[in-house]
């Protein structure tokens, strides 16, 4: 995945889905934020935050933030939105070796007793049914990696559907997309969300396959390529 991008240093970020910044110009201009997570440790004052523009004149924010360059100098892609895109090239491309070969990638599938979409549905005529959730990992504690990164019911739910799915002898995955330059292995953030470890305990034990993978990124003046290049552990 290429973007072309500015560069900015954050003031803040606020309201979740916004956050003012300094332009290299010196103007002072709000963006818009797609994550809705708490991104503890990606939203530092003084950060530098790189942006994208939208050429939609209807929208209110056209600079949107999709990377953040912490004082350590490690790369945070914070567009959440971007993690499903990177893992649908990577399955694309075959590089999640769990999941390649398969003739067939849908995004958004309903399913579930809990109206749920499935990330991805993966099907071939040679190789069991897959349903994928994809969660992106951008919390780097020390030097360990941890998802989630607060409380999450949305990720409990599907949880619980993907332990459903396993129930009934299906192949459920949990993908976990590193998108922090930082982390080399995952661990579930039990401090953070006891009900979600205790449900990533059980989901392991119904037969959820839970991965990592970890996209890299290259970064120019003005433009950033992101791809998933590689597995890395994750502790359960």
């Amino acid at each position: 995945m290429k973007l072309n991008l500015k560069k900015a240093t954050l003031i803040k970020r606020y309201k979740r889905f916004l956050a003012d910044v300094i332009l290299e110009d010196g103007t002072e201009t709000t963006i818009h934020v797609a994550n809705t997570g708490a991104m503890t440790g990606c939203a530092e004052p003084g950060d530098t935050v790189w942006y994208s523009t939208s050429a939609n004149p209807k929208r209110k924010y056209p600079f949107s933030w999709e990377l953040s360059q912490t004082k350590n100098n490690h790369f945070i892609c914070v567009n959440t939105i971007k993690a499903n895109q990177l893992v649908e090239e990577a399955l694309t491309a075959n590089i999640i070796t769990e999941l390649a070969d398969y003739s067939s990638i849908q995004r958004e599938v309903k399913y579930g007793n809990e109206s749920s979409k499935i990330d991805f549905f993966l099907s071939s005529s040679e190789k069991t049914d897959v349903y994928l959730e994809v969660k992106s990992v951008t919390l780097l504690e020390g030097e360990q990696g941890y998802f989630p990164d607060a409380v999450t019911t949305r990720g409990q739910k599907h949880l619980r559907e993907l332990i459903a799915i396993a129930q009934q002898g299906q192949r459920a995955v949990l993908l976990f997309a590193v998108l922090h330059s930082g982390i080399h292995s995952v661990k579930i953030a039990k401090h953070v969300d006891k009900k979600y470890n205790d449900l990533i305990i059980e989901a392991q034990i119904a037969g959820v396959e839970i991965i990592a993978y970890k996209a890299e990124t290259q970064l120019s003046q003005v433009s950033a390529e992101i791809m998933i290049t590689q597995a890395i552990h994750c502790i359960i």
